[in-house]
């Protein structure tokens, strides 16, 4: 039993790309692919491709630049022995606004610009640049 699945699917993309991997595979859910939504609309994955088999897998298509991997760090912030929550205020910029976070609203899971933007604080969930 796995008792943090957004960290194994960080992990995943980080040891992917570390292996320099074009593609790597995942279980997925509707949380999950809506993490790899942002990703992707943000440019750090290439691509993403989810089949409903008997289970949910995600295909993920990793984006290099000059053979290094676009992501340079993905951590998880939230994790399930203690949870990170912010006010809209209090989201951080990281890399002063180059880089990303994820949090996960009361309307949803959007990126830390968009959740200041409408003024929701929520979990933090990662941060990537």
């Amino acid at each position: 039993m796995m008792t943090d699945p957004i960290a194994d699917l960080l992990t995943r993309i980080r040891n992917a790309q570390l292996a320099k991997h074009d593609t790597v595979t995942v279980k997925t859910s509707r949380f999950r692919s809506e993490i790899l939504r942002i990703l992707k609309d943000e440019g750090y994955i290439a691509d993403y491709t989810v089949t409903k088999d008997p289970i949910a897998v995600a295909e993920i298509s990793l984006k290099y630049f000059d053979n290094a991997p676009v992501i340079k760090n993905i951590t998880r912030e939230s994790k399930p022995g203690r949870r990170v929550y912010v006010k809209h205020q209090a989201i951080p910029e990281v890399l002063g606004g180059l880089g990303l976070c994820i949090v996960s609203t009361s309307r949803g899971v959007m990126s830390g610009k968009e959740a200041r933007e409408k003024r929701l604080g929520g979990e933090l969930i990662c941060t990537v640049y």
